[in-house]
């Protein structure tokens, strides 16, 4: 079983647009579709899960698509809050928040800080993020140190940069999982994903349920994760 689970929940909009719906009507069911793989990994021990749930390229989007994606965000906050603090989830966001609404904001800042304490689970969302806004942002970071003379550019190491990641208090993900058939990473935890077994599916994000999970997590289950090593290193270690 994986310890940490990424996903990007794509597909939402092809979901709707097949039925003849607004595109924006594949991502309110998209909203249950996330709400269930909560459940299912919280029900099986899996300590992290981050949802990319916005990027900072879906600005490109329809004005009222993203009208309506903001609007989802706040009350997804608004009504899962309580079931988050009652199966002990804590609530991490990632990315440039201060980009959104005050009110979104302020809905995601109570939500963390209502969650804080919980253990059990990790859920993190991403919003407004990109892996290389991430990595630019901890490179701006560790030159700052450098320039004030905190630190050394000897020092500079791939601990210290991780360091300075939106990551930093998150294990890298063991599993990564994509819905709605492009084959592509999308600028989503780049620097995380180094080791992490990729996974994807043609089945769009809400129609993306536990026994779709549970295909997932058996061909992680089936892999050999070797870390750069050769297959009798890890049989030797075993």
């Amino acid at each position: 079983m994986p310890e940490h689970v990424a996903v990007i929940m794509d597909g939402n909009g092809r979901w709707a647009m097949q039925r003849g719906l607004p595109r924006t009507a594949g991502h309110k069911v998209g909203v249950d579709a996330a709400r269930e793989l909560v459940k299912s990994c919280r029900k099986r021990g899996i300590s992290y899960l981050t949802l990319f749930a916005f990027s900072s390229e879906n600005w490109r989007r329809p004005a009222e698509e993203v009208r309506v994606l903001l609007d989802l965000l706040g009350s997804s906050l608004e009504n899962e809050t309580r079931l988050l603090d009652e199966n002990d989830i804590r609530l991490m966001v990632i990315g440039d928040v201060p980009r959104f609404p005050k009110l979104l904001q302020r809905s995601i800042e109570k939500t963390c800080r209502r969650t804080r304490n919980n253990r059990s689970m990790t859920l993190t969302i991403a919003l407004n993020y990109g892996g290389q806004w991430d990595i630019l942002n901890a490179c701006r970071s560790i030159a700052e140190s450098i320039q004030d003379g905190e630190i050394a550019v000897s020092e500079v190491t791939r601990n210290l940069v991780e360091s300075r990641l939106c990551t930093r208090d998150l294990p890298d993900p063991d599993l990564f999982i994509r819905t709605g058939g492009e084959i592509r990473i999308s600028n989503f935890l780049l620097w995380q994903l180094a080791y992490t077994e990729l996974y994807f599916t043609d089945t769009y994000w809400p129609d993306f349920d536990i026994d779709c999970f549970e295909r997932a997590l058996k061909v992680f289950a089936d892999r050999q994760r070797r870390f750069g090593n050769v297959e009798q290193q890890i049989e030797e270690c075993a």
